[in-house]
């Protein structure tokens, strides 16, 4: 731009030279490589709500029609590659994610192609304007965070396994069916040839065991009529050895028997009489003990009642004894009244006094405490006045009133 006469006109080269007037003229270069860019949108939702992140790549570069590189050069000039790829990319990337949100999962990634043109035809006006042209995009990698991608290729890879089993059940079915025709057109050829075998067998053997029952007919009455012959002659043989067994056996029971009456007369002599003999001595003493047991019991018997019958006797007679002692006492007592009464209690005194004083006599010395002043003899004579009061308390007897 400018020139000799302050010319305002600017002048566009492209691939060429041009003269400049130094100092008075501005020259600026712009490159005109191609630029690749890699947008990449970042968990973008689709319109299913799905959070995508998209890669792409894509090939740039300024255009270098006339108008459109002016306008480029308005845009870029004075910028380096790196600022031109930072205003394209940007734009790229809010297309991309423009219309990633208007797309579902499997439109964007079962075809990609037509995602990349979708881009590429809504980006190209935009940066047309800033005379930019975008020679390729593509799209070079679809993930998500949460397995989704990875399910559907799940499903689709179910799908194909399954139409591929179904197509080798299919095939096998085929051919099993083919198989199975053909091995019944086989069997059914090997049926009727077994049957025509089978009824020429059977004729066979039919006439054969027609020959083979004549044949054991014949057999069988030869056999019979000798079998019985046979019976015949073995029928008398044994009548004949029976008879001499009987002859045998009757003259062996004589034998028996008369060795049988040897035996009984001899054992009658050497065991009957002497163990009769035994037997008899044996319950003679039998009874005889049996006796004395029954006579010694009635003895026994009659000596406890005699015993029994003295002791009550005795113990009658100590009972009206004492009976009668108790009532000349009590006869006496009721004659003599106090004095009766009193003369019991001083002669049960001492016994008393010797019990009280039992278990004294296993003291070796007895320490009587009293209070100031006291003495030993003031101890014993309140002692001996407890007495009276402790006579009356064990027989009723008031010794102070006698």
């Amino acid at each position: 731009a400018g020139g000799c006469c302050g010319s305002d006109v600017k002048q566009y080269v492209y691939g060429g030279w041009a003269w400049a007037w130094w100092c008075i003229t501005d020259t600026q270069r712009i490159s005109l490589e191609i630029m690749t860019l890699q947008p990449r949108c970042e968990d973008v939702e689709t319109a299913e709500g799905v959070a995508l992140t998209v890669t792409g790549v894509a090939q740039v570069k300024i255009m270098t029609e006339k108008e459109l590189l002016a306008v480029a050069c308005e845009q870029f000039l004075g910028k380096n590659v790196q600022d031109v790829k930072n205003v394209v990319l940007q734009t790229l990337e809010g297309h991309l994610r423009s219309i990633l949100g208007t797309l579902t999962v499997e439109q964007i990634y079962q075809d990609r192609d037509q995602f990349a043109k979708l881009v590429r035809e809504v980006a190209a006006p935009d940066v047309g304007r800033m005379g930019i042209e975008i020679l390729s995009f593509t799209i070079k990698d679809v993930y998500d965070k949460v397995d989704y991608l990875s399910s559907l290729g799940k499903t689709q890879t179910a799908a194909v396994r399954r139409d591929a089993d179904i197509g080798v059940a299919e095939a096998e079915r085929d051919a099993g069916i083919r198989e199975a025709e053909c091995k019944k057109e086989m069997l059914d050829v090997k049926f009727m040839a077994d049957t025509k075998i089978a009824d020429s067998r059977r004729a066979f053997e039919l006439q054969k065991a027609a020959f083979s029952e004549e044949v054991n007919i014949k057999t069988a009455e030869a056999q019979l009529a000798y079998e019985l012959q046979s019976a015949r002659e073995q029928q008398k043989i044994r009548q004949e050895e029976i008879e001499i067994e009987v002859v045998q056996r009757k003259k062996q029971i004589d034998v028996e028997e008369k060795e049988i009456i040897r035996m009984e007369k001899e054992l009658i002599a050497t065991v009957k009489r002497p163990a009769e003999a035994e037997a008899y001595r044996i319950q003679q003493i039998a009874e005889g003990e049996k006796v004395k047991q029954v006579l010694l019991a009635q003895a026994e018997a009659e000596k406890i009642r005699k015993i029994g019958e003295a002791e009550a006797f005795v113990i009658e007679a100590i009972g009206m004894a004492e009976a009668e002692r108790m009532k000349l006492k009590a006869e006496a007592l009721q004659q003599y009244g106090d004095a009766a009464q009193l003369a019991l209690v001083l002669d049960a005194l001492p016994e008393i006094a010797a019990k009280v004083s039992a278990p004294l006599s296993k003291v070796d010395e007895i320490v009587i405490l009293s209070g100031e002043g006291g003495s030993t003899t003031s101890e014993v004579n309140r002692l001996l006045a407890e007495i009276p009061a402790s006579v009356r308390a064990i027989t009723g007897v008031d010794l102070t009133k006698v």
